[in-house]
């Protein structure tokens, strides 16, 4: 998947973070790497604590194209809010519009993220690093 697909689909997270009732005590502050290693995300509480956010902090050699590397230090998620127990809901802005999706922590160390513009779907998988 490119970093531009890939952002495109964090972007189009406006984040919701479902966490399963056994992981519903883990942050999911850290950092995160896409599965094929070319991307990491540093994920931040922030607001008032109970927020997600999360920022494109590194790039593979192969990753810093003239194409990704403006979203290189910029937040790709800012201020996804918790809609229940375990879940966080969000927007992203991505070149210009705001889109929607969910993030899942899968397990203590996996978060797949779901995003949908229309009928253009997108599911990616990161790991704790």
């Amino acid at each position: 998947m490119s970093i531009r697909s890939l952002f495109a689909a964090t972007a189009f997270v406006s984040a919701a973070l479902t966490l399963t009732p056994a992981f519903a005590a883990q942050s999911p502050a850290g950092t995160w790497q896409t599965v094929s290693g070319e991307s990491r995300f540093e994920v931040t509480l922030c607001g008032d604590g109970t927020e997600v956010c999360a920022k494109l902090v590194w790039l593979r050699a192969d990753a810093r194209t003239p194409e990704n590397l403006p979203y290189l230090n910029s937040y790709v998620l800012m201020g996804a809010k918790r809609a229940l127990d375990n879940k966080w809901r969000g927007s992203a802005e991505y070149m210009g519009e705001t889109v929607k999706g969910t993030l899942t922590l899968v397990d203590g160390d996996t978060i797949t993220i779901n995003g949908c513009k229309g009928a253009l779907c997108q599911k990616f998988e990161l790991t704790r690093i």
